[in-house]
């Protein structure tokens, strides 16, 4: 048989509240797309369902922002609090235009407004990543191994967008039980050459691979992988990020 990965969006996931029971609501899931888990299959799970169970949202009506987000949000028609909400959750300010502000997060990731979205959460009410990704996939793995019995790695993830490229595409912000990367650093290709610089992340290929079959519009914020060859570990998203000496967009 040729290798194939199968990538399943499970329906049935409900919108989910602070202190949901995220485990139990996947497994809802799962049967009710008439899937049962099997060993060596794994789960993306789009953060805004995690942080909705973490209680990771900002209600904008107790917000006061400060005199920087009003004038940017002056400037380009947003709104100030929203702005001052991404000015706090930057660690770092990378470029502030268009009406676009491009921050690193306290997490270590360089994305679009620091992650704060408003979409799909209740009006008033904007949304945050979660606090640490990576324990976020680790309770949920652990919580699923409790009730199943299987070890599924989890992966977290986020759209991001991309350097050099149009449009916007998942990552895995936090994972835990696979390992992130694939190196191929030593081996040869097929001519025989000796590789230097192959590393692959297959955590982000994995979750790109998911919101194939979530859609963004479709409320099918977790999908199921079956068949792909992962290598188990603990892992962690920080693996994927890249060092800052070796940043050259710094």
């Amino acid at each position: 048989m040729p290798p194939r990965v199968t990538i399943i969006g499970l329906d049935g996931v409900p919108e989910v509240r602070p202190g949901d029971d995220l485990a139990a609501i996947i497994l809802d899931a799962v049967a009710g797309s008439g899937e049962t888990l099997r060993d060596g299959d794994l789960l993306v799970v789009t953060h805004k369902i995690v942080s909705k169970a973490e209680g990771q949202l900002i209600d904008l009506r107790q917000i006061a922002p400060s005199e920087l987000a009003r004038r940017h949000a002056e400037r380009w028609g947003k709104d100030p609090r929203q702005i001052e909400i991404v000015l706090r959750e930057s660690a770092r300010i990378v470029r502030m235009q268009y009406g676009l502000i491009i921050a690193e997060t306290h997490h270590g990731f360089v994305c679009a407004n620091a992650a704060v979205d408003a979409s799909n959460v209740e009006s008033e009410f904007v949304c945050l990543l979660p606090e640490d990704p990576d324990a976020s996939a680790a309770r949920l793995r652990a919580e699923l191994r409790a009730r199943t019995g299987l070890d599924l790695p989890i992966i977290i993830s986020d759209s991001f967008g991309r350097a050099w490229r149009f449009g916007i595409t998942n990552v895995a912000i936090g994972l835990s039980g696979l390992a992130p990367l694939a190196d191929y650093r030593g081996q040869q290709d097929s001519q025989g050459r000796t590789m230097h610089a192959s590393i692959l992340a297959v955590a982000d290929e994995l979750a790109a691979s998911a919101e194939l079959v979530a859609n963004k519009l479709d409320g099918r914020p977790v999908a199921l992988i079956r068949g792909y060859d992962f290598t188990r570990a603990e892992g962690s998203g920080r693996e994927l990020l890249l060092d800052p000496a070796r940043d050259l967009f710094r």
